[in-house]
């Protein structure tokens, strides 16, 4: 996790955790699950929830969560708070931090993340980008973690569909994990260059065309929607570029056997897959949805609990 001063860590990436920090985390996920977890270690603090882009896996989680820890969770959003009116970041992170004792902030730019981080004295956390969604790879990786084991090694991941906030974050998982990534996108809508660079440096990518060579032998099979929130005006233009790119039945049959659907939600059921696929016996989705708590608990109660 990012520290940027000497009394707090913030998660703005996949990347701010080692591999055993994040194996750790997923291991106190699992635990808070199975109800393995009482104690409050939120007691008497107060999480403040800054929403620029509306939610309903990210509001729910976080606000639960940080009850169920013991905490009160804040919601703020631009209609209830200066942000909304031109009120700077800086500002915010001052004030913030004199009130609170972290910050979660879902929104557009990355930048303004970093930014609120950088002059922020409590734990950021990022609950969603344009470039990245750390939380829900948290979850992610929860769900494969129940159903494959530890041994993240062996395991190969299919992404299909747009190289986005949700690609960006897989490549940043597998580089840290050091699973096998086949990404499926379309040509012009690449994952950021960057990232994908940073973890091709670290285990095995691949970027293809083609989703059935994404999908060939793979343990993991996941995608999102084609328009992402403030896409809208491109969804007519989408839906055509992603032409082949739905995950049907006859794609997963390419998969492992043992091969498990993941999808972040909200789905289009019939663009981005098939309802046969996410209704069906190898669809996780919802015990994923339900991991977005569990996780979330685990990541407030490692940042803001007693002793973080």
């Amino acid at each position: 996790m990012t520290s940027t001063t000497d009394s707090k860590r913030d998660f703005l990436s996949i990347t701010d955790l080692t591999r055993e920090e994040l194996l750790d985390l997923l291991s106190l996920a699992q635990r808070m699950r199975r109800g393995q977890e009482s104690g409050k270690p939120l007691a008497g603090k107060t999480l403040a929830m800054i929403f620029r882009k509306s939610s309903t896996r990210t509001r729910v989680s976080f606000e639960v969560g940080t009850f169920q820890l013991g905490g009160h969770a804040l919601f703020l959003s631009d209609q209830s708070s200066q942000m909304g009116r031109g009120e700077s970041v800086h500002d915010t992170a001052q004030v913030l931090s004199r009130m609170v004792d972290g910050i979660m902030i879902r929104t557009f730019a990355h930048r303004e993340v970093e930014e609120l981080a950088r002059h922020s004295t409590v734990p950021v956390i990022n609950g969603l980008t344009d470039l990245l969604h750390p939380c829900q790879l948290l979850a992610d990786l929860q769900t494969i973690q129940a159903e494959f084991g530890d041994d993240f090694q062996r395991l190969s991941v299919a992404w299909v569909g747009d190289g986005n906030n949700m690609a960006n974050s897989w490549l940043n998982a597998a580089a840290t994990l050091g699973f096998e990534l086949r990404l499926a996108c379309p040509e012009g809508y690449d994952p950021d260059p960057a990232i994908l660079e940073f973890a091709r440096n670290a285990t095995r990518v691949v970027l293809t065309r083609d989703p059935r060579e994404a999908a060939e032998g793979a343990h993991v099979v996941t995608t999102d929607v084609f328009a992402s929130m403030g896409q809208e005006e491109e969804a007519e233009t989408r839906l055509r570029d992603f032409q082949g790119f739905c995950v049907d039945g006859a794609l997963m049959d390419r998969a492992d056997r043992a091969s498990i659907f993941l999808h972040c939600l909200p789905a289009h059921r019939g663009e981005e897959v098939t309802a046969e696929v996410i209704d069906g016996p190898r669809s996780r989705v919802f015990d994923e949805a339900e991991n977005r708590l569990h996780a979330q608990k685990a990541l407030l109660a490692k940042l803001m609990g007693e002793g973080s």
